[in-house]
């Protein structure tokens, strides 16, 4: 599969906010979403961000470092937001039933690198990087994602 790229430069928390609230105005069930960086890049800050603008401001998403997986009903689809970084084999992804989520959720995985070969083919990955002076997401994809990061970029 050819894949493209974009870059998004993140200069503080609302631009992260920004983000991810434009990722979900354009998620379709199926979707998932690979966020890779470092402790502290900003993961789970879009991940809420993208949760939070489908199902309301008010609510709570926790991280799910300890508990591996957090679930959230929409009104068109089923929201998985992993947390893989205390994985230990990627069998432990297929247990906990993300592969069966990946064809009727949206899932946003944080530590994807530990999924292997069981990552989908089609996934937009994210790859969230800290400088001294800001934040930037890497943002790689194929034709699934090709319209919509346009939209994405747009409105970020």
């Amino acid at each position: 599969m050819t894949s493209s790229q974009a870059h998004i430069s993140l200069p503080d928390a609302g631009a992260t906010d920004a983000l991810g609230a434009a990722l979900a105005r354009v998620a379709e069930r199926g979707d998932c979403i690979l966020l890779s960086g470092q402790i502290g890049a900003g993961k789970s800050a879009l991940a809420r961000a993208f949760i939070r603008t489908l199902l309301g401001p008010d609510t709570e998403v926790p991280s799910p470092t300890f508990t591996l997986v957090q679930t959230y009903e929409h009104s068109d689809f089923e929201i998985w937001h992993a947390d893989l970084y205390r994985l230990s084999d990627t069998q432990e992804a297929v247990e906990l039933g993300l592969t069966d989520a990946f064809a009727t959720a949206v899932c946003l995985i944080e530590w994807p690198d530990l999924l292997g070969d069981l990552a989908p083919e089609d996934a937009l990955h994210i790859h969230l990087t800290v400088d001294p002076l800001a934040h930037d997401a890497l943002l790689t994809f194929g034709p699934r994602w090709a319209a919509r990061v346009t939209d994405i970029l747009a409105h970020a």
